[in-house]
């Protein structure tokens, strides 16, 4: 079984730990039978953990209940970099893995219901845990908005991110975040209303600040580069200009001059990115005559049939009907 899922970017700003969108970058595994585990990597962090402790192994052996699998893992996704690469891996490898619900097993392993909410259904979530369950609603998403992330070459792991926040935040800062976050849902849904002061946040983002002591200037530069509200991507590094489609090449270009003043490195991808991911997990399946059967997840349960082979392969079907799931065919 192949499973494809798209990296996220959590928080938005004033939606801490709730607030997701998934965005274009993707990690696809493969999940088959074996006599013994084996791991196999490519792409972003390729080799880091190919054996029974790499996150994709623990989480498909957990669901299959033995670890007499092979496994293949293939990401575009940064790590530690605020791009929800680790819940989008834990819902990959759960549903490659034949789990019933990807998203309850990612919530779990991950910690954070609202990037492995993104990566399961696309689009903009707001997602928590209610009774031990965890609850997503899918939120309107205005098609005229892109995201473009300003990725630096430097990793801040989420645990050490979030040992700078506080205990406890005051009334005032709550009050502010949740004013904010109404301004944020809004212009979301509808980019003439969205402004600027809706991407500000008291909960994280300046408690988190002297892990990234640039974080402030890229900032700037993504707004005065014609964003209409910049924040950070989840717990960072990666920082987000929310724009339009029309404006987003302005944005973009400003972010790497942003990044060029302020002395960051940019790694071996794309220093910007952007558009969103409309479509959440797919899953795949090897059939008796060779074709590949892809199931949409949370766009309802019509299959696409790869009919006669005329993919050259499961990955080709996997990109297949995610592009013509994100462009509403």
């Amino acid at each position: 079984m192949r499973a494809r899922a798209p990296a996220s970017s959590a928080n938005l700003g004033p939606g801490f730990d709730v607030l997701a969108v998934a965005v274009d970058r993707y990690v696809e595994v493969e999940v088959e039978p074996a006599d013994k585990l084996t791991v196999r990597s490519e792409g972003e962090g390729a080799g880091l953990a190919d054996d029974a402790g790499h996150l994709a192994a623990r989480v498909a052996m957990d669901v299959a209940g033995h670890d007499r699998l092979a496994i293949s893992v293939r990401s575009q996704i940064p790590i530690a970099r605020g791009l929800g690469s680790s819940a989008a891996l834990a819902v990959a490898a759960a549903a490659a893995a034949g789990a019933d619900d990807p998203l309850s097993v990612a919530a779990r392993v991950d910690g954070h219901p609202e990037n492995a909410a993104a990566s399961v259904l696309g689009g903009l979530v707001v997602a928590a845990t209610v009774r031990g369950a965890v609850q997503v609603v899918r939120l309107p998403l205005d098609p005229a908005i892109a995201f473009v992330a300003a990725v630096p070459d430097r990793s801040l792991p989420t645990a050490r991110a979030r040992l700078a926040l506080p205990d406890r935040v005051s009334r005032e800062d709550a009050i502010f975040n949740l004013g904010r976050l109404g301004f944020l849902l809004a212009g979301l849904a509808d980019h003439r209303q969205l402004v600027r002061e809706a991407a500000e946040d008291r909960l994280h983002q300046d408690y988190r600040s002297p892990l990234f002591p640039e974080a402030p200037m890229l900032l700037a530069g993504l707004l005065s580069g014609g964003a209409l509200a910049a924040c950070w991507s989840g717990a960072g590094p990666s920082l987000l200009g929310i724009s339009t489609s029309e404006g987003v090449d302005r944005v973009a270009n400003a972010a790497r001059h942003a990044m060029a003043d302020a002395g960051v490195e940019v790694g071996d991808i794309d220093a910007v990115f952007f558009s969103t991911s409309l479509a959440g997990l797919i899953t795949g399946q090897e059939t008796i005559r060779g074709e590949v059967v892809v199931y949409p997840m949370g766009f309802g349960t019509i299959p696409i049939h790869n009919v006669e082979n005329a993919c050259a392969s499961g990955g080709d079907a996997l990109h297949l009907a995610w592009t013509s799931l994100a462009a509403g065919l």
